[in-house]
């Protein structure tokens, strides 16, 4: 056989050795050429009768990330073409047999009468996981790097290779559910325990067990190929059936809001295909992938979520000139939350960190802050106890500013307050000198300002982290006027080493994601002295795709922050540059009641020590007048959360603070949560038409105001039909 992507040896005991290992990749991925190879594999087993059964390993430190989702992309594509050439019935036979290629190449693997065995070691996952479901028998390593799962949900798509047919064969019915809703990936012990797996052993044995099952008879037989096999849960319509279904639909839509197709192909899949003889099972799971690969959620979420996070996450906009900066030691100036969670990850990263505040006492309360965090990580098992001493010794607390030198780059997340920063960036440029990169973690105010502070502003970046740190992953790299590329290159390579996904915009106040969320935020506020119920106000944001309400997520921001914003962009723009209905929110709240948000434990809504948090009653005295909630539209509602923070993206890219549709669409979705489904703020007016959602923009601007005026550039966009990404995506690109 002449194999590519493959190594394939038959042992002196019978037993073939199948090891991935694709050339010219770090990650082994399923192509078209792997599938073509592999095919030839089985056929091989299958018709020589000196091999007994075949093990399945993997060449690289992981096992594989899945399906080459560029390979899906490019499927549709392809179907558009022959729609228009063949017509629509023949196009979309060939596109239904192309969609089902990968699960009936698993299916006459499972099938070919001879046993196969994987030996999984690292991550296994999406169609690499579906790969090892049909294989007769599983061993993982017992490492904490071996992970296993079907997140294909979360770009927009389901396991469509016989995933949705064997883990509800494998699992009881409401675990296959939410294993499958989630796109969790799950530990080798925890696979082990759901029963998705047969056997764990250290990583060097994998093999030879997976070998020795085999050589000991292993059959080469699946469960439900097997007289009398019975699902773990039984019948559909039975009583224990009944007791999942009706829930499982329920909870569907309550995370949903019917927004995401794949979540409802899933529901479909297994419930129709467990009522199914398996092969019939398969037949229909691969119709609902056909439908779900043509839908345009999925192409959206394809291209935001997978294909141009790993592009910026690759450098896409890293001036290419620039040598790799490394990091042995970084400061951070600043211990607060968001210091604190900056030094947080750099030290998980192998950093180490000069974490400074204006006291010993005020440093230390930092570091206990980071204690908390990775004494959580070792109570869910996600480390381990020396791992906690390790990260918690490359950390060192000080109000020390002599302590910084031989720093490789500072991180300054001192207050929002520009004296503050000016005084600190002297104190570590003192000491550091002027040729370290200096960055602010700031979240409005100009870089290029900040800038003006410091020994060389061309070495001064902006590095805009969201909040929570640990846990949010974009960041926005600002470029001042006066930045230079080693400091853009060096904060890229920083965001890098954390695994971070970072964009760059050039500098404005609010910089871009801020700019977008900010005006989420302000419509929430102006809904409430409309009168809309402040419940209907948080439940029609989740509702248009929102991950939370506007209230909530002020709350959690914090309302003495918006009022600080707030009044410095009165303060330095002037009082036109603001929101007056917005203003008399934000005092009342503030000023008037003392309501902080969730840190002083009132806000939009009261946090009671114990007990579920609600809506504040007192939030009706913004009311100008009391709405009925059936003469609400809510439809027009949701149509408000997403347009107005849609027009603000336009207008950032028609001002040149972001100039790449990639990074305005996967900034807005991890930056802020904005509709995943959509693709991103620039992708949700393409998937609706620049012309309509110019006529969505004129309605809205009727009735409610200058917020949702489309600028001009879009208005000429709409007359010429042109797009986001046609327009601006292949310069981006060649950039």
């Amino acid at each position: 056989m002449n194999l590519v992507n493959f190594r394939f040896e038959t042992g002196a005991d019978g037993v073939a050795l199948l090891t991935w290992d694709s050339p010219d990749r770090s990650m082994n991925v399923i192509t078209f050429e792997v599938m073509d190879e592999l095919e030839k594999v089985i056929d091989e087993v299958a018709s020589n009768p000196e091999i007994k059964g075949c093990v399945i390993a993997s060449g690289k430190p992981a096992f594989s990330g899945g399906a080459d989702l560029s390979m899906l992309q490019k499927s549709a594509v392809e179907y558009a073409k022959a729609v228009r050439e063949q017509g629509e019935e023949a196009a979309m036979k060939q596109f239904f047999e192309g969609a089902r290629r990968l699960s009936l190449l698993y299916r006459k693997l499972e099938t070919n009468g001879k046993p196969f065995a994987i030996a999984i070691h690292g991550a296994c996952l999406g169609g690499a996981f579906e790969l090892a479901l049909a294989c007769h028998y599983r061993v993982l390593s017992d490492s904490d790097k071996t992970k296993v799962g079907l997140p294909e949900i979360k770009v927009g798509l389901f396991p469509g290779a016989g995933g949705t047919q064997r883990i509800a064969r494998l699992m009881q019915t409401g675990d296959a559910l939410q294993l499958l809703f989630k796109g969790e990936q799950l530990k080798a012990a925890k696979a082990k325990a759901a029963g998705l797996v047969h056997e764990l052993a250290p990583e060097g044995e994998i093999v030879e067990r997976a070998r020795a099952w085999i050589v000991n008879g292993g059959k080469g037989k699946a469960p439900w190929d097997v007289e009398g096999f019975k699902p773990p849960s039984g019948r559909v319509f039975s009583p224990g059936g009944m007791m999942v279904w009706p829930a499982a639909n329920a909870i569907y839509r309550r995370e949903t809001f019917d927004n995401y197709p794949a979540a409802k192909a899933i529901l479909h899949s297994v419930f129709e295909g467990l009522q199914l003889p398996f092969d019939l099972g398969l037949r229909v799971e691969a119709r609902w992938f056909a439908h779900i690969l043509r839908s345009k959620q999925a192409a959206a979420m394809i291209r935001s979520l997978f294909l141009s996070k790993n592009e910026l996450e690759k450098g896409a906009h890293r001036p290419k000139e620039i040598p790799p900066a490394k990091f042995a030691k970084i400061g951070v100036l600043g211990a607060g939350f968001m210091g604190a969670g900056v030094a947080y990850v750099s030290a998980l990263a192998g950093i180490e960190v000069v974490l400074i505040d204006r006291d010993q006492e005020s440093a230390d309360k930092g570091k206990a802050v980071i204690d908390k965090l990775v004494s959580g990580q070792v109570s869910r098992g996600r480390a381990t106890a020396a791992e906690r001493e390790a990260l918690l010794a490359r950390i060192t607390a000080t109000p020390d500013y002599e302590k910084l030198a031989g720093a490789d780059l500072i991180v300054e997340a001192v207050f929002e307050e520009r004296g503050v920063k000016a005084e600190v960036t002297k104190k570590a440029q003192a000491v550091v000198g002027p040729d370290v990169i200096f960055a602010s973690n700031t979240s409005t105010l100009p870089i290029s300002s900040l800038a003006e502070t410091s020994l060389r502003p061309e070495n001064f970046v902006g590095i805009h982290f969201f909040s929570p740190v640990e846990k949010m992953l974009l960041v926005e790299v600002i470029r001042g006027k006066k930045t230079n590329d080693r400091a853009v290159a060096t904060a890229l390579d920083f965001v890098r080493v954390l695994k971070k996904t970072p964009i760059v915009v050039n500098d404005s106040r609010g910089f871009y994601a801020n700019r977008c969320v900010l005006n989420f935020v302000r419509e929430g506020h102006i809904m409430l002295t409309e009168g809309v119920p402040p419940a209907m106000i948080e439940t029609a944001a989740r509702m248009a795709g929102m991950p939370v309400g506007p209230l909530s997520l002020n709350d959690e921001i914090a309302l003495d922050l918006a009022w600080k914003i707030h009044l410095a962009t009165k303060k330095d723009l002037g009082a036109a540059a603001v929101d007056p209905t917005q203003e008399r929110v934000l005092h009342f709240m503030v000023e008037q009641e003392g309501r902080l948000g969730r840190k002083n434990g009132k806000g939009f809504y009261d946090y009671p020590a114990s007990g579920k948090k609600s809506l504040w009653p007192g939030l009706s005295a913004l009311a100008d007048k009391k709405l009925d909630p059936d003469a609400i539209d809510v439809e027009e509602l949701k149509q408000r959360f997403l347009v107005v923070q849609a027009v603000e993206a336009a207008r950032v890219l028609f001002e040149g603070v972001v100039t790449d549709p990639r990074e305005a669409d996967v900034g807005s979705i991890l930056g802020f949560g904005f509709a995943p489904f959509t693709g991103g703020t620039l992708s949700y007016i393409d998937g609706l038409g620049t012309a309509a959602f110019v006529a969505i923009c004129d309605t809205l601007t009727q009735k409610y105001g200058e917020r949702f005026a489309a600028p001009a550039e879009l208005r000429e966009m709409a007359k010429k039909g042109e797009s986001f990404y046609g327009k601006y995506g292949a310069q981006a690109k060649a950039a």
